[in-house]
């Protein structure tokens, strides 16, 4: 028997006293072989009823119509199990133990059920239970009677008046293994709604509904019928799977047979790993799904292939002596008929064309008479279940593969880490690793999925490491042992680049700590691929020639910060172009002041005087970085290195190519006519979460470009901060810079398709709302820098792996902002809040860890101010924005932190909306200070 109760079924033990019993549905006519409940009101059972009549059983009938059946489970409370265990040793009820045999006591069978369990049903008289007759245990009035009865007085007198009651799980089920073969059939096919379980299928559409392919490969046309059943099969088409049939355990090399196999309905077809002394062979079965595999040849009932045994003899010239031998006895039945053929004397074993002439096609009777033969009943007996389950194993695997295969090239969202996690534990990851290698080496036209097929390989290097051995996922990846590899993927030989990942990847498998850093290195590969697919975006950037300001003349941009009010994290590659992004964010001033800028200044000498400077004004700090060579820019792509942001800005617009064999004064005195001054600047926090980095990018691309006379529009910034961020190897999305570049409120979206491309629409807000919303918004720095390392890499890494949570979270965090920008169109602070609190719900699950616990004590003091609140940006720390209830509540809001415990310093701050977006101060180079906004 197979039970089947849903996990979420919740057992309460509350007061639980007596017994315990567990029903599952059933139809009255099952429960004719079966057994039933028989409850009153309060689900107490009054009595048990084994294969009764059908008028008792429809007694047991309940208000769904079906009848609780009487399953394995029974829960029997402390006081009533002591009881049941003092029978063990009195008399005659230890003949039920081994210890009571050993002992010398007579053995008696006792039913759990029907003794045991009936004693306590409030239905019975003492009589009754004592004396009755009852189908499925021992008889009372048999040779054993005496005992029968005596052991039944003892469970009255030891159990009697505990109470017995029933647990009713509606959606549960239960299966009992079944010889006829339309009976298994129907099962597997009313069994769940899903027609394909773990199987690869080529041509779906070929698969009806109503039929089930359980742990099955189908390659081609192979049309499979609706109340058919394909399971542990690997097929070739073309193969038509009428109704009612069942095809199990056939292999590939059957496949050019089972096309020429005059199949009809209801025919069941099965291959079986048989031992016979030392030979292994595979033996293939036909019969009826209708055929009674124990009735006689002789019976009215009897059939084979759903024909009367007379019709196969006339068909076949078979007679039932070569069937059953010179002596026909009772064993005269399917099961026991010797027809399938195994082995010809002189030409080896017999496949599946043995099989075929049974069913009408070709074949000879002379042949199929000299082969060695077997009964139904010789194979049971003779299966090799190791060679069996191994080959259902394998297939299992095989059918893992390709389905893991079909997905990553398919671009589906099938969570492959379970399947990753079996192969681990079976050792069978070898095969696994090589179809991801192969996939992802010959995806050099998309390299999502080569990205995508490195991140798996990650992942079933830290299955094979195990859960929770090896360390952190997350680490560096900068050995050099790998380092061949990252530079052959970095020259763009995606091919050569896998194979060289797979050749170091051989020598990291002895100890889980170095799978767990190979898993790292894998994760650094992908991020290699993905930069590359993200950097697609630059064909969207348009840069125009001018004339060249004077030297010495300052270009300055300021630019506000942004604030997301939701969708962040759907603009995050590789989400924006493998799921498509959808962000509404705001751009702001912070008391007043737009808090992000850069100026840029040629000037006679040939070298690069890069400056940042970070920190509110009385509190500043500035790194200044001189580069006279192209050595000092090689750095370029180390984030932490000295001016690498502005070093960045350098080679992504141009300026200079740091791989020209040209020196850097020699490109700087003959494109520019000198050096250029770069200084960049932010009054923000670092960790703040206002997108500070992003904007501060395009702020110095801006400043550069118009410093040496070239024109560009807003939506060219937003991709190129994306290709240079990408090659500053920070990675990030597009969001952080469509809120400070555009201003007002806007709508940014990123379709799922490379090259990746944002388009912004700025949002029509009713008359007065922008007043309104500028006096309900609040920022609180919570003066905690985050905490919360390599954010970005676990949202990738889960993404990845299409977790079903972060994928359904992704879609919502679309839809979240399609509310939210609905909600700004119609000027509805409620709704804006709603989506913002709905929103800050998503980041915690995106990016577990993004909220300190200092930080959730001050969003739980403010919710009675607030429509809605959420960290910025990413969360973990930096800036909490909250849109308030009612309008000018700074001095409320300092009032109500000031008097948290333990929450450190804190600062709150006022919001305004900021609708010029990047802004160009132009300044004279005698006096900086004099300035004018345009």
């Amino acid at each position: 028997m197979i039970l089947n109760i849903p996990t979420r079924q919740l057992f309460s033990w509350d007061g639980f006293s007596g017994v315990q019993v567990v029903a599952l549905p059933g139809d009255a006519c099952f429960a004719l072989n079966h057994g039933v409940y028989l409850t009153d009101a309060e689900n107490r059972v009054c009595n048990i009823i084994y294969k009764g009549s059908k008028e008792k059983i429809s007694l047991a009938a309940l208000p769904d119509g079906k009848v609780p059946l009487v399953s394995g489970p029974v829960f029997f409370s402390r006081a009533v199990a002591e009881k049941l265990l003092q029978t063990h040793v009195t008399s005659p009820l230890d003949g039920c133990t081994y210890l009571g045999m050993d002992s010398g006591a007579p053995p008696l069978e006792i039913s759990l059920f029907l003794d045991i369990l009936v004693c306590l049903c409030s239905d019975l008289t003492e009589h009754e239970f004592i004396n009755g007759e009852r189908a499925g245990c021992s008889s009372s009035s048999g040779p054993q009677g005496a005992a029968v009865r005596s052991g039944r007085a003892v469970l009255w007198r030891t159990l009697r008046g505990a109470n017995i009651s029933m647990l009713y799980i509606p959606e549960g089920r239960y299966d009992y293994l079944t010889q006829s073969g339309r009976e298994h059939v129907v099962r597997l096919t009313e069994s769940g709604s899903e027609t394909m379980i773990l199987s690869h299928i080529q041509e779906v559409k070929c698969v009806s509904e109503g039929s089930r392919v359980i742990n099955s490969v189908l390659e081609g046309d192979v049309r499979v019928s609706a109340g058919a059943v394909v399971q542990h099969c690997h097929l070739q088409g073309p193969v038509q799977v009428h109704s009612g049939c069942l095809l199990s355990g056939l292999d590939l090399t059957t496949s050019s047979c089972i096309q020429r196999l005059p199949l009809s309905s209801d025919i069941i077809v099965q291959g079986h790993r048989v031992m016979l002394g030392e030979l292994k062979l595979t033996v293939y079965t036909a019969f009826g799904a209708h055929d009674h595999l124990e009735a006689h040849a002789d019976d009215v009932t009897a059939s084979f292939l759903n024909q009367k045994w007379s019709e196969f003899y006339s068909r076949t010239g078979i007679q039932p002596l070569d069937l059953w031998g010179p002596e026909r006895t009772e064993s005269c039945c399917l099961l026991d008929a010797r027809l399938f053929p195994v082995f010809m004397p002189h030409s080896g074993p017999v496949g599946l064309e043995g099989v075929c002439w049974l069913l009408g096609g070709a074949g000879v009777r002379d042949s199929w008479k000299e082969a060695w033969r077997l009964s139904l009943r010789d194979i049971v007996i003779l299966t090799d279940q190791q060679t069996e389950l191994r080959w259902r194993e394998e297939l299992f695997f095989s059918v893992g593969r390709r389905r893991a295969v079909g997905a990553l090239q398919g671009h589906t969202d099938l969570n492959l880490l379970p399947f990753f996690r079996a192969a681990a534990l079976a050792g069978q990851q070898e095969a696994l690793l090589q179809a991801l290698d192969q996939v992802a080496a010959n995806s050099s036209g998309d390299l999502g999925v080569a990205a995508r097929c490195l991140a798996c390989i990650a992942d079933v290097l830290g299955c094979l490491a195990g859960e929770g051995k090896g360390g952190l996922r997350s680490g560096p990846a900068a050995n050099p042992s790998w380092a061949p590899a990252f530079k052959l993927l970095e020259d763009g030989n995606l091919p050569a680049g896998v194979q060289e990942l797979a050749n170091q990847r051989k020598h990291w498998f002895s100890r889980p700590d170095l799978l767990v850093r190979a898993a790292r290195h894998y994760e650094g590969a992908g991020q290699i691929l993905l930069r590359k697919a993200v950097m697609s975006a630059r064909q969207f950037v348009f840069i125009g020639r001018g004339e060249m300001p004077p030297m010495g003349e300052w270009q300055e941009v300021e630019c506000p910060a942004r604030l997301d009010l939701s969708g962040g994290w759907s603009d995050t590659p590789p989400i924006a172009f493998e799921h498509g992004g959808l962000v509404v964010n705001v751009a702001v001033k912070v008391d007043g002041k737009r808090p992000i800028g850069a100026r840029v200044r040629r000037v006679p000498k040939p070298h690069l005087l890069l400056v940042s400077a970070s920190g509110e004004p009385s509190c500043s700090f500035s790194t200044e970085t001189l580069c006279e060579d192209l050595t000092d820019l090689e750095d370029y792509c180390q984030p932490h290195a000295p001016g690498a942001l502005l070093k960045a800005v350098c080679v992504c617009s141009e300026l200079v190519c740091v791989s020209s064999p040209v020196s850097l004064k020699e490109q700087l005195l003959q494109r520019w006519g000198g050096g250029l001054e770069i200084h960049s600047w932010s009054s923000l926090p670092h960790g703040s979460g206002l997108g500070t980095s992003s904007i501060l990018a395009g702020a110095a691309l801006a400043a550069v470009y118009r410093c040496t006379g070239r024109s560009f529009d807003t939506n060219s910034l937003i991709h190129d901060v994306l290709y240079l961020e990408q090659i500053l190897t920070t990675g990030g999305g597009w969001q952080d810079q469509v809120g400070g570049l555009f201003g007002g409120v806007k709508l940014a979206r990123s379709a799922a398709q490379l090259p990746l491309r944002v388009e912004v629409e700025q949002l029509s807000l009713p008359q007065h709302f922008q007043s309104v919303l500028q006096q309900h918004l609040l920022l609180v720095y919570t003066g905690k820098t985050r905490l919360a390392r390599n954010l970005l890499q676990d949202v990738v890494r889960s993404w990845y792996a299409c977790l079903p949570s972060i994928v359904q979270n992704a879609e919502q965090l679309v839809t979240n902002a399609e509310e939210c920008a609905e909600a700004c169109r119609e000027g509805s602070l409620l709704r804006l809040g709603e989506c913002m609190d709905t929103y800050w719900q998503q980041k915690k699950l995106m990016a577990p860890g993004c909220e300190p616990a200092a930080v959730r004590s001050m969003m739980n003091a403010l919710q009675p101010l607030s429509l809605g609140q959420s960290l910025a940006g990413a969360g973990g720390g930096g800036f909490l924005f909250l849109l308030t209830r009612e309008p000018q509540q700074k001095k409320p809001v300092t009032e109500i932190l000031s008097n948290i415990q333990g929450i450190g310093s804190f600062s709150v701050h006022s919001v305004d909306l900021d609708m010029d977006g990047i802004s160009v101060i132009q300044k004279s180079s005698e006096h900086p200070e004099q300035q004018q906004t345009t």
